[in-house]
């Protein structure tokens, strides 16, 4: 716990920082680019959350990602109302995910690795992925959080996603580095266009449990993301919010173990994600997704791996050490 309390202090400090939701941000529009004016450029702070998972909605047309073919009722409508009747629709089963191999965006050695992670899957046990062996996420893997805090400066972008703890850091109006390290969240860079943050990810370093989704999925030292967030009225993601309920499962809005709240009859402004993936080592063309974020409330909440195994909702055997490795 005082982990956890000198990292709330230190998010605390940082968002004391921060100007006033709505206040005007200095210009940090891209250093080859005319800057953009102060009142262009929005302020995405606050904490962002939602009820669905993976999360990861396929696009309106074009190829998505890989989808679970595991499939059983839907919990909540779009009120957040349990459903009932018979016309309940399929999707996304979360305590068994089964990655469709056969999905033309995979090369035949990502095929395999996602019908190995399927298979094991199918045989009753949850397949080791970063989020049950307590490894750190990588991007596009860490959006499975259904909820995440935005730090914005007029320098930087500061993610903190709920499960355990795990921050991102992106530098703004900087390119990447001639020769780039890799690392577990890549070296990521962004810049402004007009209402739009535009996050380019790199060097995403392949270790134990390199996947971008639940599925198995796989990803190279290629890997290349590009995100695009955006502030939209309801209407305007309308469509994606659809297309999120006909894909992936929900949880209850206002109460999960995922600590974060959110209101599903909220019409005001939505946070969007517009994803990009690509990486010729594992995809036979780009793809992408959208996710869709509603302002969050409720408390921070802790939740560690390492240390609360037993709050795992999907339980895998967890990596032991023989000796300390510090």
């Amino acid at each position: 716990m005082r982990g956890q309390r000198n990292f709330l202090s230190l998010a605390i400090l940082a968002a004391a920082a921060l100007p006033a939701f709505g206040q005007e941000v200095a210009p940090t529009g891209p250093a080859n680019s005319p800057a953009s004016s102060a009142a262009a450029i929005p302020d995405f702070s606050g904490t962002w959350g939602r009820f669905s998972f993976p999360g990861m909605a396929p696009p309106q047309s074009g190829p998505g990602p890989v989808a679970n073919m595991s499939r059983r009722p839907q919990s909540i409508d779009d009120n957040g109302r349990p459903f009932r009747g018979a016309d309940v629709p399929l999707v996304s089963n979360n305590t068994q995910l089964v990655g469709d191999y056969a999905s033309p965006i995979l090369k035949p050695q990502a095929a395999r690795a996602v019908k190995e992670h399927g298979d094991i899957e199918l045989g009753g046990w949850p397949a080791p992925n970063p989020s049950n062996q307590c490894w750190p996420s990588r991007v596009p893997f860490v959006f499975w959080n259904m909820g995440m805090r935005m730090l914005q400066q007029p320098d930087k972008i500061t993610f903190l996603y709920v499960f355990d703890h795990e921050v991102r850091h992106v530098r703004l109006n900087e390119p990447h580095p001639a020769q780039v390290t890799p690392s577990w969240f890549g070296d990521s860079v962004g810049h402004f266009e007009g209402d739009t943050l535009v996050i380019d990810t790199v060097g995403t370093k392949v270790g134990p449990f390199a996947m971008v989704d639940h599925f198995g999925t796989p990803h190279s030292a290629a890997l290349h993301t590009v995100e695009r967030y955006r502030l939209l009225d309801y209407d305007a993601v309308k469509d994606s919010l659809v297309q999120d309920a006909k894909e992936n499962f929900r949880f209850n809005p206002r109460a999960n173990d995922y600590g974060i709240a959110v209101d599903p009859a909220y019409k005001g402004k939505f946070l969007q994600l517009e994803l990009t993936v690509e990486d010729d080592g594992v995809f036979t063309t780009p793809w992408s997704a959208t996710i869709t974020y509603r302002p969050g409330s409720g408390d921070w909440p802790e939740f560690v791996c390492a240390q609360n195994p037993h709050e795992l909702a999907r339980k895998s055997a967890l990596p032991i050490a023989e000796r300390p490795d510090f």
